[in-house]
């Protein structure tokens, strides 16, 4: 038994990462979503862990498809079990079996059996087998009764009794009487031929199946070589990928700064970025600032310039339009009025905004000139440049630590190497291919004695049956004879001779069936109940897998041992591994590990924590020490010049004021407007002079617009603009710049202070996700152990496979051979009866009645003649007829009754 040791031992290397590292996982996960749930700043820097390709495990392929589909002859498997749960329809007693064997563990002595529990399961068990015992006590009185029967009814006949006295009555309806015996005949040697071919088809359906059962063998030990051959090659696959974790770690520990910085970086950037975002949009707030004061002094500047221009421009117009207007034609009745209108007018030729009187910003611009001369820009970058070199830092702080690291990696790989090479499993699974194929050999060479043994056993129930066989020839050819040489004309003394052989034909088959039904009864008693409790106490519960569970049973072989197959494998009767749980991994092909439940005999965990899960591991990553004290988000210059730009004087700007000389309009009215209501009115004077020097005018103002309203409505419109930006910016001006300088001290406080607790929580982060390559490919081959490696298909196969040769090839056909023999033996007595009574039909008799009607005293008189048909002439005399003899009875039959005899009186 050294190969099955060795074969359990193979399996334990890559097989052992189940329920214990399992249990540690989740343990670390509830651990793990915890401190997620007391820490919202972890749940968001939770690490993803990237899924990892292990392939696939080399696949084995089983040739073995343990199905067996009777066919045709299934039918009549389904009939045996019908009669079966009809005479057996108890369920299967496995409480009743296991008290039997545990009652009786010792041994079965017959002082034993006095006892009041033996008695009682005694009792139970004769009522479950109820059914088996009335049907076989009908086989044994069939068997014991049938001699004595044929004993009874051959004397009877000597005497002349039960048919045996050759003297046929004459009645009426005698051809009814033949017709039904002769179909009753017909009809139960038709059953019994049936009989006969059931029982023929199961003897011939074992010796086929004989022949599919080395199919069978050949494919169950092709299959645990295969087995046997893949299993190396699937562990070392295991072993192999550990190098894909290994490489992914590896990777991930070369990219620590990218890595790990960055993760340092995107956890304190949360409040570094938005302080230096903060300081950048101050530094463009400036410039824009000092554009905006620019445009402010430049556009104030053409506007005082232009309204000046402007407003002379408009004089001159308006007294120009005074003068054009105090025409004499303007006197004139139907003009007058347009004339006043136009001149109520004049007033509104005028500027409306003053922007004289407006301060200058050139104060407030040479302040932000100078702020400007310090670039606030420069220093942010170089703040954001200090900050993002972190993952730089990172790289360089811990180059020793990485260094460490992957030493303590290859040392890992290298015991793992050594811990595979501990086991010696091609050695052991060599042994067990070369076991396999001694045992292949061995089997093979009973192959010819098994042929040798079918053949007999062939034989032997065709002997069998050709009892029966014989039976049927004489009925047949009796039923044949008797029927063809039946003469409806000839009287039972002279009938022919071929219906006299058909009589004595069917007689003897009533012999044959005498001799031999009850012999054949025995057997099918035997075979009765032998087969049936085996198909209802081994085939139904095995098909079921109800006799797993009464092996399966706790303490059942041992009251010190609790289960049977860990103690025998194992010496460890205490694992809860059962052959059921096993059968079934099996046949759902899952690995022989798993199936074994290998995980309670070797604890790889306790390897895994020793290696991948050590100590050491951790802390070499505790100790991650990453300085980041000479980040610098922004220098001193930098601060005076956030606070120079706060006291520029852009707050001191008077924004009212601009704001109320820019809503104004240029001038009073719209000259446009004013253009075109003085050219309506020119258009309701009368044709001349007058009309064209106002529409004159309108020309000119419509220039004055163009060339100078136009320009200082721009200017004004800049200047606008230009002031509310101003206003905008100057708006809590010192309190931003105080919230910025504020939020770049916390950064860099935070910085200088707690990056050393950001760098473990992040480290600690960085770690799990190396540690989760590593639970990735414990969990990986958890999963292959349980379904791909050494899968265990051959061992439910073999189970299988004996299952359908001894219960479907053997038992079933055995039942079923049983089944049609003995509806054989027991159609043979109404077989007999109808035998003897219509063979009186077909023999020829020595006497016979004879009806003759006396015409002188009109009487129906009998008379018994002779076989020549003489009548005597006297009442009462002795006639002879050569070798006849006449006596007259009148006075014993009476009515003028004459009996005749061939030799007899």
């Amino acid at each position: 038994m050294l190969w099955t040791r060795w074969l359990v031992l193979l399996l334990w290397f890559g097989a052992t990462s189940a329920e214990q590292q399992q249990q540690q996982q989740e343990d670390e996960r509830d651990g793990h979503r915890a401190e997620v749930r007391s820490d919202p700043r972890r749940q968001r820097s939770s690490p993803p862990v990237e899924p990892l390709d292990f392939g696939f495990v080399p696949a084995a392929v089983y040739d073995t498809h343990a199905y067996y589909e009777p066919g045709t002859i299934g039918i009549l498997f389904h009939m045996v079990h019908a009669f079966l749960y009809a005479v057996q329809p108890n369920s299967f007693p496995k409480d009743l079996i296991v008290r039997v064997i545990q009652q009786n563990m010792g041994g079965i002595k017959i002082e034993e059996w006095r006892k009041p529990e033996n008695v009682l399961l005694l009792l139970q068990w004769i009522h479950y087998e109820s059914g088996f015992l009335i049907c076989a006590v009908f086989g044994i009185v069939f068997v014991v009764l049938t001699p004595i029967v044929a004993t009874c009814f051959c004397m009877c006949r000597c005497c002349d009794n039960c048919g045996g006295e050759m003297h046929q009555r004459q009645r009426k309806n005698a051809d009814c009487h033949r017709g039904f015996f002769t179909a009753s005949l017909i009809a139960t040697t038709i059953f019994i031929i049936l009989g006969v071919f059931v029982a023929y088809a199961a003897n011939h359906n074992v010796s086929t199946q004989i022949k599919s059962t080395r199919r069978l063998i050949n494919t169950n030990m092709r299959d645990l070589k295969t087995f046997a051959n893949n299993t190396p090659a699937q562990i070392e696959y295991l072993t192999a990928q550990y190098t894909t974790a290994k490489n992914k770690v590896l990777s991930d520990l070369d990219n620590i700064g990218p890595l790990l910085g960055a993760r340092i970086h995107s956890h304190l950037g949360k409040e570094v970025v938005p302080a230096l975002d903060a300081a950048l949009r101050m530094a463009g707030a400036m410039r824009e600032t000092k554009e905006a004061l620019e445009n402010v002094s430049s556009a104030l500047e053409i506007l005082q310039e232009g309204m000046g221009r402007l407003q002379a421009s408009l004089t001159g117009e308006r007294s120009s339009l005074s003068n054009t207007l105090s025409d004499p034609a303007c006197t004139n009745g139907a003009v007058s009025p347009t004339c006043n209108t136009i001149r109520s007018t004049l007033p509104q030729l005028g500027v409306n905004a003053d922007f004289s009187k407006l301060p200058d910003v050139n104060h407030a611009l040479t302040n932000i000139n100078t702020v400007l001369k310090v670039d606030l820009s420069n220093f942010v970058q170089k703040g954001y440049a200090s900050f993002n070199d972190t993952s730089a830092l990172v790289k360089e702080q811990t180059r020793n630590i990485v260094t460490g690291v992957k030493s303590m990696l290859d040392k890992i790989g290298s015991e793992i190497t050594a811990f595979s090479k501990m086991f010696p499993v091609e050695s052991s699974l060599a042994n067990f291919t070369i076991f396999l194929n001694d045992r292949h050999k061995v089997i093979e060479s009973f192959y010819p004695q098994i042929d040798q043994m079918d053949f007999y056993r062939w034989i032997a129930c065709v002997a069998v049956l050709c009892t029966v066989v014989l039976i049927l020839a004489f009925n047949v050819l009796g039923l044949l004879c008797g029927t063809c040489g039946y003469d409806r004309q000839a009287t039972p003394t002279t009938r022919g001779c071929l219906s006299n052989t058909g009589g004595n034909l069917l007689m003897a088959g009533v012999g044959f069936s005498f001799i031999f039904s009850w012999v054949l009864m025995g057997l099918v008693t035997t075979l009765f109940v032998v087969g049936g409790n085996v198909e209802k106490l081994i085939c139904e519960p095995l098909a079921n897998r109800q006799l797993f569970k009464i092996i399966d049973t706790p303490f059942l072989v041992h009251p010190e041992k609790r289960n049977f197959l860990p103690g025998m494998l194992f010496q460890n009767p205490n694992i809860e591994l059962t052959l059921g749980s096993m059968y079934r991994e099996c046949y759902e092909n899952n690995g022989l590990y798993h199936a074994l439940q290998l995980e309670n005999i070797f604890n790889i965990n306790s390897f895994l924590n020793r290696t991948v899960y050590n100590k050491d591991l951790a802390k070499v990553f505790e100790g991650v020490q990453v300085d980041l004290k000479d980040i610098m988000l922004l220098d001193q210059a930098g601060r005076d010049n956030l606070m120079n730009f706060a006291n520029a004087g852009v707050g001191e700007i008077d924004y009212p004021a601009y704001l109320a000389e820019v809503n104004k309009g240029v001038t009073v009215v719209d000259l446009l407007s004013f253009c075109s209501d003085l050219e309506d009115q020119a258009d309701q004077l009368p044709r001349g002079a007058l009309e064209n020097a106002l529409k004159g005018h309108a020309s000119s103002i419509r220039t004055i617009h163009r060339e100078q309203v136009v320009p200082l409505e721009q200017a004004m419109s800049t200047l606008s603009q230009s002031i509310k930006l101003l206003q905008r910016t100057s708006n809590d001006l010192p309190v931003k710049v105080t919230n910025i300088l504020s939020a770049i001290d916390a950064a860099e406080y935070l910085i200088t202070h707690n990056a050393s607790h950001v760098v473990k929580q992040e480290t600690k982060a960085f770690v799990q996700s190396l540690v989760g390559y590593f639970k990735q490919y414990t969990e990986w081959v958890k999963n292959s152990l349980t379904a791909e490696v050494a899968q265990c298909k051959p061992i439910s196969n073999m189970v299988d496979s004996m299952e359908i040769v001894a219960c479907s090839f053997i038992v079933d056909s055995v039942n079923t051979f049983w089944m049609g023999l003995g509806a054989c033996c027991l159609l043979l007595i109404p077989s007999i009866i109808f035998s003897v009574k219509l063979a009186k039909y077909y023999r020829r008799m020595d006497t016979e009645d004879v009806f003759e009607d006396r015409a002188k005293t009109g009487n129906r008189d009998e008379q018994v003649c002779d076989i020549s048909g003489n009548v005597p002439p006297l009442r009462y005399e002795l006639c002879s007829n050569s070798n006849s003899a006449c006596l007259h009875a009148a006075g014993l039959i009476g009515g003028g009754s004459f009996f005749c005899s061939r030799g007899k009186v």
